[in-house]
């Protein structure tokens, strides 16, 4: 926990910006991140399975639900990271990955993230990060479906994956590349 007092108050974030796994292996090596659980959210139904939310008739999104210590790293920085390391101007899709699975979306847990997430896509749309406006959607969020286990630190288990190898590395690699100064020690590893 670098350090910081376990006492301390924890947040909560539920992002989605493509496919998990790219989103997983990157939070999982930043500094302040706790723990980082795949998912579904954002849809209608209930306890969803990864084939049944890849046709996109779930309405869910692929998400990461990630647990941060805001001592370490602001829901600002954590934001600010996530429109770094994944296309937030595309709808539906993320590369070759599309479909509304795959949106760019922010399922914020109340109002301060909500405005955080304003700002912060007002501060990066007028810093010109991408050269068309954001389309991420802000909604509230209402419950979180944690992705089969199989999908868990899949980047990690199976790095010589064709899609981790062609997708999931180079979005880790932009990100080692650019946050090396919020790497932590050592990614985290599931128990």
């Amino acid at each position: 926990m670098d350090g910081a007092d376990s006492t301390a108050a924890r947040e909560v974030a539920t992002l989605g910006g493509g496919c998990f796994w790219c989103t997983e292996a990157v939070f999982s090596e930043l500094r302040g991140v706790e723990r980082v659980e795949p998912g579904y959210s954002g849809g209608t139904a209930v306890n969803p399975t990864y084939e049944q939310v890849c046709t996109g008739r779930t309405g869910h999104a692929e998400v990461v639900q990630v647990t941060f210590d805001p001592s370490v790293l602001s829901y600002h920085d954590l934001l600010t990271i996530f429109f770094t390391v994944h296309d937030p101007t595309t709808l539906n899709r993320q590369g070759g990955d599309v479909g509304t699975q795959y949106r760019s979306v922010v399922l914020y847990h109340d109002d301060q993230q909500k405005a955080t997430a304003e700002e912060v896509i007002r501060e990066l749309e007028d810093e010109k990060l991408w050269r068309k406006n954001f389309v991420t959607q802000l909604v509230p969020f209402a419950v979180f479906y944690p992705a089969e286990e199989y999908h868990h630190d899949y980047f990690r288990r199976n790095p010589t994956g064709g899609y981790c190898q062609f997708v999931v590395a180079p979005k880790v690699a932009k990100f080692r590349a650019k946050f090396s100064d919020r790497l932590r020690a050592a990614p985290l590893a599931r128990a």
